[in-house]
C-alpha cells in the first residue's frame, strides 16, 4: 500500500475531535510533527522487530554468514522515531564537549537542525547511544533523550543535549546495576535509523 501513497498518517485512538484533527492534517491546516513509538515491519515474518534488538554479531549483507531474509528486507518499513511533515529538516555539525569522560562527568552534545522546506514546523530530535565494549551483549542502540523544536523556514538551531555518564550503565543477572568504561557511539538524527554520529570513550 505504502508505494501507492505519497503520505500515510497513523491515527489510531484519538478521541471525539480525532475527525476534526485529521481533516486539519490532511488539508495542511496543521503541519503534523508526530514520530511512531514502535517500529513498523515490512511483513508479519519480521515480527518481533524493534529498534533495540541486542547485536547478532551477524552482519545482514557482509561476508559468508548473514541474518538476511531470503524474500524481503531485513530492515523494517519504517523505523522506530520515524515520521513525516509538510517540511524538512537538515541535521548537520554534530559536536561532543569531549572525547573522553569519566564515570561523575556529563557530556554535552549539540547538533545543528535547519528547516529546509518552505513551511514552519517543529522537529523531534532524538539521542540515541550504542556500547560497543560491555561485558555482556549490548542493544544496537538506546534512545537517551529527545527534544521538540520549532522553526520557521530558512531557520537554523543549535540543539544541545547533556547525556550523564551514570546512565549509559545495565543491570547484571543478580540485577546489579553496573557502568562499565569503553568505546560509545552517539547518533543524533529524526529516528532511530537516519542521523549523525560521532563517539566517544569512557574511562
Amino acid at each position: 500500500m505504502e508505494e501507492h501513497a505519497s503520505a500515510i498518517v497513523e491515527a489510531w485512538q484519538l478521541g471525539t475531535q480525532s475527525g476534526h484533527a485529521i481533516a486539519d492534517v490532511l488539508f495542511g491546516d496543521y503541519n503534523p510533527s508526530g514520530k511512531l513509538v514502535t517500529t513498523f515491519p515490512y511483513s508479519v515474518g519480521q515480527v518481533p522487530i524493534y529498534y533495540n534488538h541486542p547485536r547478532t554479531g551477524r552482519p545482514a549483507s557482509k561476508g559468508k554468514f548473514t541474518s538476511k531474509y531470503i524474500d524481503g528486507p531485513y530492515e523494517p518499513l519504517y523505523p522506530f522515531g520515524f515520521g513525516l511533515s509538510y517540511t524538512s529538516f537538515d541535521y548537520k555539525n554534530l559536536s561532543l564537549s569531549s572525547s573522553e569522560f569519566n564515570l561523575g562527568s556529563i557530556a554535552k552534545i549539540t547538533v545543528d537542525v535547519t528547516n529546509t522546506g518552505e513551511r514552519s514546523g517543529e522537529e523531534v530530535v532524538q539521542l540515541y547511544i550504542s556500547d560497543l565494549v560491555a561485558s555482556r551483549v549490548r542493544p544496537i542502540k538506546e534512545l537517551k533523550g529527545f527534544k521538540k523544536v520549532m522553526l520557521q523556514p530558512g531557520e537554523c538551531k543549535t540543539i544541545s543535549f547533556e547525556l550523564e555518564m551514570k546512565k549509559l550503565g545495565f543491570y547484571t543477572e543478580k540485577m546489579e546495576y553496573v557502568i562499565e568504561p569503553g568505546l560509545f557511539k552517539v547518533y543524533v538524527g529524526p529516528n532511530s535509523k537516519e542521523g549523525l554520529e560521532t563517539e566517544f570513550t569512557l574511562l
